[in-house]
């Protein structure tokens, strides 16, 4: 890993926070993912599940944690599986975990290596009635291909068919959405790299260069400040291409009188960033462009007002969309009329912005949370509203990361240049 190892004491912290969910005489497993493979003996890096992060800190493959605080044996309340480093495994793969770094990395004393699952796991069950299983159910997720804890899922109900399953995830999304004190911090290191990039960007844009290019430079300023990287796949739109909501090609030229839109963010110790920046290619808004600029940032400042713990993210988003209707017909993109006979289920503004305006954001991009419950308070989210005219070629999207409070909101990402003559006097200078 290329990040500072992270205290403990949040990890400590997040399992104490689920146990005092759980049923009693329940235990409850965690998995790490797989390391994918693509073709011959090929693999892609190395994600871990982020479940199994947050609850432990361990970053490496073939993991699992079990919780199971009524055990009574104490030891066993925390147990941690992992696979058995060696010298040989040192020299072909880099050094794992040992016991001892374990216990650094998560603050749990009770660590095996994995070929003792199978019979500490027999034994752990003889005692507990019921068992929580992990699966993936965020309401975006596309859950068509098996993961390694789906496959033990699988394993586990087969094996113990008498026991009583019980969902982890709705605990997770309840925990997860409100973040701990050094969860924000890591955010914030996160954000300030991608501050970093911005500010090497800015200049570098001018008429010819190609949108890879951009991309480029922002990688090289993400690595050297030991980020693994994109905290996603980066959004680089030039012209049309700002139009188009997940364009990801990057493989245009940036044209003299066109705004290319940036969405990207840094990932650091796994924690996501999320920013996005509509600057002119030529370094100067035209009077249109800066006017659809302004108005997608008074409704991302007005947005960031209203999103307050209590609200439901459906009621927000209904006032958000009733700021856009104003902007939008200022514009003269939409008519007093065309809002009175809009379809409810479509309104008007949705032609320009046709996207949600906030999600929640953490160790994934679009992190776990309540959707149909009131927000909680420290909780983090995107403010995201952008406008598009596909018949202009024109695309504005402005985007920071918020920490919510009960009173108001900090942006981590204040820092970052936001105002149309700000970003003019940066790219020219």
């Amino acid at each position: 890993m290329k990040y500072e190892r992270i205290d403990k004491q949040l990890f400590i912290e997040n399992r104490a926070r689920f146990k005092a969910e759980m049923q009693a005489q329940s235990l409850a497993a965690f998995n790490s993912n797989d390391i994918f493979a693509t073709s011959a003996n090929s693999t892609k890096p190395f994600k871990q599940h982020s479940d199994l992060l947050w609850m432990t800190g361990v970053d490496q493959e073939e993991s699992i944690l079990v919780v199971f605080p009524d055990c009574h044996d104490p030891k066993h309340r925390e147990v941690l599986f992992l696979k058995e480093t060696n010298d040989h495994i040192a020299i072909w793969e880099g050094e794992k975990l040992t016991k001892e770094a374990a216990y650094e990395t998560s603050g749990i004393r009770t660590v095996y290596w994995m070929d003792q699952f199978e019979t500490v796991f027999k034994q752990l069950m003889s005692e507990a009635q019921n068992v929580y299983v992990n699966t993936n159910e965020h309401w975006r997720a596309n859950t068509e291909m098996q993961t390694r804890e789906d496959r033990w899922v699988e394993w586990c109900k087969n094996k113990f068919l008498a026991h009583n399953y019980l969902r982890s995830n709705p605990i997770l999304h309840k925990l997860r959405a409100v973040k701990h004190p050094i969860e924000i911090e890591l955010m914030q290191h996160a954000c300030n790299i991608t501050e970093k990039g911005v500010r090497r960007i800015l200049p570098f844009i001018k008429p010819g260069v190609m949108e890879y290019e951009i991309e480029a430079e922002l990688c090289h300023e993400f690595i050297r400040n030991r980020s693994t990287g994109f905290a996603y796949t980066p959004i680089l739109g030039s012209g049309r291409n700002a139009c188009v909501l997940h364009y990801i090609e990057n493989n245009q030229e940036c044209k003299d009188g066109d705004v290319i839109l940036m969405d990207f963010g840094a990932e650091y110790a796994n924690y996501s960033s999320d920013l996005t920046r509509s600057v002119p290619v030529n370094g100067r808004f035209t009077k249109r462009q800066k006017d659809v600029y302004n108005a997608v940032l008074r409704v991302k400042n007005g947005a960031i007002e209203i999103l307050r713990p209590g609200i439901t993210l459906k009621d927000y988003h209904v006032q958000v969309g009733l700021m856009m209707e104003k902007e939008l017909v200022d514009l003269g993109l939409i008519t007093i009329d065309d809002i009175k006979q809009q379809n409810p289920d479509w309104p008007a503004y949705k032609k320009y912005f046709m996207h949600g305006t906030s999600h929640y954001i953490g160790l994934d991009t679009h992190d776990y949370g309540p959707w149909n419950a009131p927000i909680p308070e420290g909780s983090v989210f995107t403010v995201e509203p952008g406008i598009y005219i596909l018949e202009e070629s024109l695309g504005i999207r402005l985007e920071d990361d918020y920490v919510i409070h009960k009173d108001g909101h900090t942006n981590l990402m204040g820092n970052i240049p936001i105002e149309a003559d700000e970003i003019e006097d940066l790219m020219n200078a």
